[in-house]
């Protein structure tokens, strides 16, 4: 509780008006299975993530997570508690705790995104988001089907730090590799 308390401090320092800066951006690293919360092109917090486990790519039914340049396109659940279910964008009314047993739905918050570029267009219709999951102890390693899967309380820090509109890049290099072509 102590290194959430923590990083929520840290991020308001960062984002002192409570909202996303114009030049604040997301950096997954697939690789490492990590996002980075970039401001102004440094690294303000970094968490693990899950990409998908049927590699990388863009094309439908593949279940791949798609690369390059996206976009946050829409913003579902903000004040949603923790563990809170969604089904088709809607909070369906359960909620289930970390690494509860059984399926693996969509928790928490959702970042829906755009691709910006021809290798990626087909993320929004495809249903690509950064979004919070149950099944926290597969984070770290791929294990989604597309998505970029997060802890919930991780999931509601970066939520809560970008706007629509903001700039996300899925990358297949480490995070310190990307960061230096973001400056």
């Amino acid at each position: 509780m102590r290194k959430l308390t923590l990083l929520i401090a840290s991020l308001a320092a960062a984002f002192p008006l409570g909202g996303a800066c114009a030049d604040t951006a997301l950096l997954v690293s697939v690789p490492e299975q990590r996002i980075a919360l970039v401001q102004g092109g440094a690294p303000v917090a970094q968490f693990p993530v899950s990409t998908s486990r049927f590699g990388l790519g863009d094309m439908p039914h593949s279940y791949a997570t798609p690369l390059g340049n996206l976009q946050v396109a829409a913003k579902v659940g903000g004040g949603a508690p923790l563990g809170a279910v969604f089904k088709g964008c809607r909070p369906t009314g359960e909620i289930l705790r970390p690494n509860a047993p059984g399926r693996d739905p969509i928790v928490t918050r959702i970042l829906h995104l755009r691709g910006v570029d021809n290798q990626n267009g087909r993320a929004f219709d495809r249903g690509i988001f950064i979004h919070g999951t149950p099944v926290e102890a597969q984070i770290g390693k791929p294990a989604s089907y597309g998505c970029i899967r997060m802890r919930s309380r991780d999931v509601v820090a970066v939520f809560d730090a970008v706007n629509v509109g903001t700039k996300v890049r899925i990358v297949n290099l480490p995070l310190q590799v990307a960061l230096k072509g973001l400056k």
